[in-house]
């Protein structure tokens, strides 16, 4: 599940990308947010990859901690304030928000699923083994 959450947000950081190229941003702007997430996403594949799947118990605690917080608000404090401005007559249904609404959907619910299977008993036991 959290290696479908890192998929999930390099997928949106993509969609985004090329959202952001036809609305005209500067091509440095985007190329430094790019780096950052490129370095931020692989170095979360390299944990799940190297140390999550073989029961290295701290991987299990980082996971949790940086995306169960960080990576949390940030799926859901922009819905959220936008939702606090508008309402959803406002939705502009075009392919492009679709396409946002479901990787984000996926997003969101790999995070979840993979926070809780992540102390689930069957688990807790691999990491204890």
């Amino acid at each position: 599940m959290w290696l479908l959450a890192v998929g999930a947000g390099v997928a949106e950081s993509v969609a985004g990308a090329i959202v952001a190229v036809g609305d005209g941003i500067s091509m440095s702007a985007l190329a430094a947010q790019l780096a950052v997430r490129t370095l931020v996403y692989g170095g979360l594949f390299v944990t799940i990859d190297r140390y999550f799947r073989r029961g290295v118990p701290w991987s299990r605690y980082l996971l949790a901690g940086l995306l169960g917080t960080v990576g949390l608000v940030s799926l859901v404090y922009e819905p959220v304030t936008w939702l606090a401005q508008n309402d959803l007559t406002h939705l502009d249904w075009s392919a492009s928000f679709l396409m946002s609404a479901a990787l984000r959907t996926i997003h969101l619910s790999a995070l979840l699923a993979a926070l809780i299977l992540s102390f689930h008993p069957d688990t807790n036991r691999w990491f204890r083994r």
